[in-house]
């Protein structure tokens, strides 16, 4: 059936469905739930169909609204936080991977021009990560330590400040969507253009290697999860930008939910990445393998958690809901 007969044909009853939700009609439990089952029946159907269409996306959401009013008395709030990581949020998140590979794009081109920049002009590394600390390094490498700056602070002061400042940077991404998005792709630039030139300073030195192997230990997730988080700021730049059917406000509230969301998830990752820096990293002269390990195994969480797994749980068929 064409997506346009597909509409037309139930189109009333999803409005009068929606109608009872707004309104909080006085439906009848039975038939609320047959009408919640028939609709999720027609998101199955258009998922199948039309996977990419408004309709699909209009379907998903009063399935998902109706949902929570339907069960909103179950004993199903006390696992609301395990539900948001496991369930709801990496659903929903299926929907933004295309502002997540523009955010992922756009850090790639500015680690380019960061690394380009370094290598084009010599000055070009201390203006952007500041003298203090190109010559603090210096005299690291002069005494055969050059990551020794993971090592002068306290464990949990670190753990701490570079969690906190991770969880600020994020914000920033997040809320700096709101002016359109360009906000967002300014905070991707400039931390692009530091990873550039950073890495661009070790290589220049001879000591790519011991700086990948160190740094990402951490890195792996404080800069994937950095990426996300603009992802959400992007998320509400396209909600301002790009309305659809909604009206601009509308919209706009809708990617600030969602861009929270999305913001919200992130805080986990930031906190093993504090922890990994302020703990682990400092561990400088670990063996090669488990430095990788390490590395990898970050890569792949964050992989599955924002990539595979929300591929999965949307084209996994669906079933009735658990009413346990």
């Amino acid at each position: 059936m064409r997506e346009a007969a597909f509409v037309k044909q139930n189109k009333d009853k999803w409005q009068r469905f929606e109608s009872a939700l707004e309104n909080n009609a006085l439906v009848a439990p039975n038939e609320l739930s047959a009408l919640y089952l028939e609709v999720t029946d027609h998101l199955g159907y258009a998922q199948t169909f039309y996977p990419n269409s408004n309709t699909f996306r209009y379907l998903n959401g009063l399935a998902s609204r109706a949902h929570q009013k339907i069960y909103r008395n179950k004993k199903e709030s006390k696992n609301r936080f395990i539900t948001f990581f496991s369930e709801e949020f990496p659903k929903e998140f299926y929907h933004y991977h295309k502002q997540l590979l523009l955010a992922f794009l756009v850090f790639v081109l500015f680690v380019a021009a960061g690394s380009f920049s370094a290598a084009s002009d010599g000055a070009f590394v201390r203006s952007i990560l500041g003298d203090a600390y190109i010559n603090m390094t210096l005299e690291n490498i002069a005494v055969d330590d050059p990551m020794a700056v993971y090592k002068k602070m306290g464990e949990m002061e670190m753990f701490l400040g570079i969690t906190i400042n991770n969880v600020r940077v994020a914000l920033m991404a997040f809320v700096f969507g709101i002016f359109a998005g360009l906000g967002t792709l300014f905070i991707v630039m400039q931390n692009g253009i530091m990873l550039g030139s950073f890495q661009y300073f070790f290589y220049e030195k001879g000591l790519l290697w011991e700086s990948v192997r160190t740094i990402w230990i951490h890195g792996t997730i404080e800069i994937s999860v950095i990426i996300v988080a603009a992802c959400a700021g992007l998320v509400v730049g396209k909600s301002m930008l790009f309305p659809g059917t909604y009206s601009r406000l509308t919209s706009f509230i809708q990617g600030v939910k969602a861009g929270l969301k999305i913001v919200i998830s992130t805080i986990p990752f930031f906190i093993i990445a504090g922890f990994l820096e302020g703990f682990v990293t400092r561990h400088t002269h670990m063996p090669d393998w488990l430095a990788i390990f390490i590395i990898l195994t970050s890569f792949a969480l964050i992989l599955f958690y924002y990539i595979y797994y929300p591929i999965y749980l949307n084209r996994r068929p669906p079933n009735v809901h658990n009413t346990n």
